[in-house]
């Protein structure tokens, strides 16, 4: 071993302490920047491969716990663990890695590499028996780890990932297993971060981090499972985040978030399942909001927060919130891509009278009506003109009362004053212009006054009216009728 034999007198102190489990501290100061590690001495560089034999060949000493801990040093070459099996802890936290420590497929018991800078992390299929911790640690390069199983947590609070421009992710999370939480708060990123696939047995807390990847996904975590919740509060994002087909059981938290991907889609959700979705506070979208076939039990949504184009068709949500007017929230459904889409009419009617809010629901219900007559000819927009005026599609009943009582009262007076003759005088019953004017206004129903007397001239034409009108009103507010009756 000849790592043993030509130590330098810093590697030599890190040799010592492995086997006691002590800590070798290298800094000149507990908030010492590693930035500046390339220029560091040899008295506090220590070699990558006196590493590797600490960790694999170095003998324990009976009744201590060996573990390497390390502050400070720089490291030069590369950590090559692949497929070791390392079952002692490791920390090697303020340090500066020369070269990328190769961890693929290895199974340690505990990684600690915080505030530490490195060009980049290989350690893709790895095991972690406890927690990966590269809290404050600053990446030039792709970090790895895909297939990566940790039984613990994975820490990346204030670290900072960036990576040369192409097609790799800064950070690669695909198909990794936590057991417990992912702890991202403040995190920095220049590139995409890969999530698709994986396996959250806690939480996904990336609150207050800033994700910046122009015209291109900044987190992509489609077919994600989260058995707890996903926070991405105040969050700053710079291109787009991928949820399609994303489970989370809990709640995904956008609020105060701003996500901006104009002219494309900010948050991409489509056929994801979540608990509760909320967008709230001063969050804001410059780009799509696409929850197409979405299934959410608690959608919070602010009005304010909704942008300017959405994709909404088979959104399925259980509960809405805050309670709003129906004039707050239909601009929202007017503003679908895909332009007149029914079911998030329907979504939303049923959201105000799961809650007892039928004055909104049938305001919806209206809306509803006004939006699909613009998709239709011109003579069935000129019908739903109709309908609307008269009766409101139905869903404004008395309207129609007005406009009975409104041609009763016409129709009274113009036959009160001028009596229609009868058309058999010995059989006529006695007049009344009140009773005709209902016969002629009210279908089906008979007094007996219509088909006993003829009007001429222009009382003949103002019967054809009212005769006409009163089949127009019958007809609409029997079709509003039946509607309201089949949502019931």
């Amino acid at each position: 071993m000849s790592e043993i034999n030509d130590l330098t007198p810093a590697e030599a102190r890190v040799w010592r302490a492995f086997p006691r489990g002590e800590a070798v501290d290298f800094r000149t100061a507990e908030d010492e920047d590693a930035s500046p590690g390339d220029g560091w001495g040899p008295e506090r560089t220590v070699r990558a491969s006196v590493l590797r034999a600490l960790l694999l060949r170095a003998p324990r000493e009976e009744g201590e716990v060996a573990a390497l801990k390390v502050a400070g040093a720089r490291i030069t070459g590369v950590l090559d663990l692949r497929y070791a099996t390392v079952d002692s802890v490791v920390r090697l936290s303020s340090c500066r890695f020369d070269d990328t420590p190769d961890l693929s497929g290895a199974h340690l018991s505990y990684l600690n590499l915080t505030d530490s800078v490195l060009p980049g992390l290989a350690s893709a299929r790895a095991r972690v028996d406890g927690s990966l911790r590269l809290t404050g640690c600053r990446f030039r390069g792709p970090v790895r780890l895909g297939g990566a199983h940790i039984t613990g947590a994975l820490f990346l609070e204030g670290a900072e990932l960036t990576a040369p421009d192409g097609p790799q992710p800064v950070l690669q999370l695909k198909h990794v297993t936590v057991e417990d939480e992912i702890c991202a708060t403040g995190l920095r990123t220049h590139g995409e971060i890969r999530l698709d696939s994986a396996t959250i047995a806690g939480s996904v807390n990336l609150d207050g981090a800033r994700l910046h990847h122009p015209g291109h996904a900044v987190l992509d975590a489609q077919t994600l499972v989260v058995e707890g919740d996903v926070l991405m509060r105040r969050v700053h994002a710079v291109g787009w985040i991928g949820l399609g087909g994303a489970r989370v059981a809990g709640r995904l938290d956008l609020s105060h978030t701003r996500l901006s991907n104009p002219g494309d889609a900010a948050l991409r959700a489509s056929g994801c399942t979540v608990g509760e979705l909320w967008l709230r506070g001063d969050a804001s979208l410059e780009g799509r909001l696409n929850l197409r076939r979405a299934q959410i039990d608690v959608l919070f949504l602010e009005a304010e927060a909704v942008p300017d184009e959405v994709l909404l068709n088979s959104l399925v949500y259980s509960t809405l919130i805050p309670h709003e007017p129906a004039e707050r929230r239909l601009p929202m459904l007017e503003r679908d891509r895909e332009g007149y889409v029914p079911h998030a009419y329907e979504q939303l009617t049923a959201a105000y009278r799961r809650i007892g809010d039928d004055l909104a629901a049938r305001l919806v219900q209206l809306a509803k009506q006004r939006r699909h007559r613009s998709t239709l000819p011109w003579y069935g927009r000129v019908w739903g003109h109709l309908q609307d005026a008269t009766v409101g599609y139905g869903f404004r009943p008395l309207r129609a009362c007005v406009w009975l009582l409104s041609l009763l009262a016409v129709g009274s007076i113009a036959y009160g004053l001028h009596h229609p003759p009868p058309l058999k005088p010995s059989e006529a019953p006695q007049f009344n212009p009140v009773f005709y004017t209902l016969d002629l206004l009210l279908p089906v129903i008979s007094f007996g006054q219509e088909g006993a007397f003829a009007p001429r001239g222009g009382y003949q034409t103002l019967s054809y009216v009212l005769i006409i009108t009163g089949w127009i009103l019958a007809t609409t507010v029997l079709a509003g009728v039946s509607r309201s009756v089949s949502r019931q």
